[in-house]
């Protein structure tokens, strides 16, 4: 399994996961339906393959028991002592989930922005969003900006 980290932006903050990359086909696809938040955005992925949303909501579910505002020791431990492709899920609260939510695994790191109908490759050498074809053109029709 390759792993990307993906980061979801919506109105009401950001997350930020690593998964297989083989799921960045139906990302791309659930973005044409121009979720405007991250419920909307996996639920569409949901139709295709419904562990990603059971993956993210678990993991945010640890993230929001261990995490507390203003007290985010736990995810800032997992992020100095592991490598980014095994941090947790976790919500961007601060800087340094902020910087984190940036960093690629091996494969990469992609951010779908919600708000701003952008897609940002920060690095991905798992599949080039661009090489995708058909849901490329789609998105672009969609008014989705396409980042390399």
């Amino acid at each position: 399994m390759t792993l990307l980290r993906y980061t979801i932006v919506e109105p009401s903050g950001s997350v930020s996961l690593v998964y297989d990359g083989a799921i960045l086909g139906s990302l791309l696809r659930a973005c044409a339906e121009a979720p405007a938040t991250i419920d909307a955005f996996l639920e569409t992925t949901a139709r295709r393959d419904p562990r990603l949303r059971e993956h993210l909501s678990c993991g945010l579910a640890v993230f929001d028991e261990h995490n507390t505002p203003g007290n985010y020791a736990s995810i800032h431990a997992a992020i100095a002592h592991f490598a980014p492709d095994e941090w947790p899920v976790f919500r961007v609260v601060d800087d340094v989930t902020r910087e984190a939510s940036l960093r690629p695994t091996r494969a990469g790191a992609i951010v779908f922005n919600l708000v701003e109908r952008r897609i940002v490759q920060i690095t991905n050498t798992y599949s080039e969003i661009h090489d995708m074809g058909l849901w490329v053109r789609r998105l672009q029709r969609a008014g989705w900006q396409i980042v390399p």
